[in-house]
């Protein structure tokens, strides 16, 4: 098993896992009693799976994902991999992104337009781990490939390739033709068809965040993308930011308690000069004209501890997203999430359900296409870590989310509805 190159101090921090196989329009009218049990079944088994190499000693974030990923694709029930979706012209192409927090030089990696390597994931890792050393056939030189010649570095690699007939599933095929049907009888209206609305047509993307004992995080995805989506179309998973991320970073330690409380931050000359605040621009710029602290109806800014000189605190994220990937990369979620919890001195508690949970970011940027489209549909999963304390993360917006995890106390859990229960009618 390969160790993760870490350059940050080695923690004792409880792993945890979690992981998604699609969100959208996921109602206990649009899935069977028996659809509902497969998917919880599947998802409990890879969740084991994964927590039982998690366990093992040595193992790696990256690993784990990696694992739990490639299940997900060998799974028809997920759109990836071998339950990928079609495009209007009748193809998979398949995408995958893989990110780490720390110690890889380029963090993370997107592929797509992907038509024979059977577990995409596995390429992702292998770009990301080859990209560590000389060669490798520019696996060192870029985070995004696509198409023909990044699935021959595959092949030469040693990793499955397979036929495209591998990836038929006969009902993804069904939902291919029946999505043509609707839209041919639209006529171009790209309104939810009366039939969409009855039966769940996964949207989503499958994904893992996964968190190692030494507190490296990875976030792992995997696509088939869109139902009928046009060929050559690129979604959120493979773009760095959109459907996944992953960072670490130092703050000061100096506060009460886990919630982020911070000091507001020096204001910069520039940030003076966008806000027209010419009296402090010229302050900056003119010690003359400096506004004393003892000004009536001034306060000074509070001085900002720095970082590197004081005691500080580990904070890092991962997240993976799943739903409509063109809303994704509209608001480039999944980093604006995580620059919420950065740089919004908050928490990702906080900074999750704030765009994927219901009435959030990515159901506004929808407007008055929200349920009328599949616009603004979906939902996020992630893993903080701030100092030796995890926590797990998860919300959508829409009728449900796939999705599994462990608790702090090894307990694993499975949702698909916002309540662990099916009830027709």
């Amino acid at each position: 098993m390969d160790k993760t190159p870490d350059s940050s101090p080695q923690l004792k921090v409880t792993p945890r896992i979690i992981i998604h196989g699609g969100a959208g329009n996921i109602t206990r009218h649009t899935i069977s009693k028996e659809q509902y049990t497969a998917y919880q079944t599947s998802l409990r088994r890879i969740l084991a799976s994964a927590t039982d190499l998690l366990s093992q000693p040595g193992a790696t974030a990256l690993d784990v994902a990696t694992h739990a990923v490639t299940m997900l694709e060998n799974d028809s029930l997920y759109n990836s991999g071998k339950g990928a979706v079609f495009t209007r012209e009748g193809k998979n192409e398949l995408e995958c992104s893989i990110m780490v927090s720390n110690g890889y030089r380029k963090r993370s990696i997107g592929c797509m337009l992907l038509q024979h390597v059977k577990n995409p994931i596995k390429l992702a890792r292998e770009l990301l781990m080859r990209g560590e050393t000389d060669g490798g056939h520019g696996s060192q030189d870029h985070c995004q490939y696509s198409g023909e010649f990044v699935e021959s570095l595959a092949e030469q690699w040693g990793l499955d390739i397979v036929d495209p007939s591998y990836f038929f599933v006969q009902g993804r095929w069904d939902e291919h033709k029946r999505g043509l049907k609707e839209e041919g009888l639209a006529r171009g209206n790209v309104n939810i068809s009366d039939w969409e609305k009855e039966n769940y047509i996964p949207l989503g993307t499958c994904g893992a965040v996964v968190l190692d004992s030494s507190g490296s995080i990875c976030a792992a995805t995997s696509t088939g993308g869109l139902t009928n989506k046009v060929p050559g179309r690129i979604g959120d998973t493979p773009t760095t930011g959109a459907g996944f991320w992953a960072e670490e970073w130092h703050e000061a330690a100096s506060r009460p308690n886990l919630q982020m409380i911070y000091k507001p931050s020096a204001t910069t000359p520039l940030e003076h000069l966008s806000r027209g605040n010419i009296r402090s621009l010229a302050a900056d710029c003119l010690p003359t004209f400096a506004v004393s602290s003892n000004t009536p109806g001034k306060s000074s800014l509070p001085e900002v501890p720095d970082v590197k000189a004081s005691s500080s605190i580990r904070h890092a994220v991962g997240l993976s997203g799943t739903g409509n990937g063109d809303s994704f990369i509209k608001l480039a979620a999944a980093r604006t999430v995580a620059s919420k919890a950065r740089f919004g001195r908050t928490s990702l508690s906080d900074a999750l359900p704030w765009m994927t949970g219901p009435g959030g970011e990515l159901q506004r940027s929808a407007g008055d296409r929200w349920r009328r489209t599949h616009e603004g549909t979906g939902g996020m999963i992630g893993i903080e870590v701030l100092g030796e304390q995890a926590t797990v993360v998860q919300d959508y917006n829409c009728g449900g989310m796939c999705r599994a995890w462990t608790e702090e106390d090894g307990e694993q859990k499975c949702l698909i509805f916002r309540e662990d229960r099916y009830e027709s009618g």
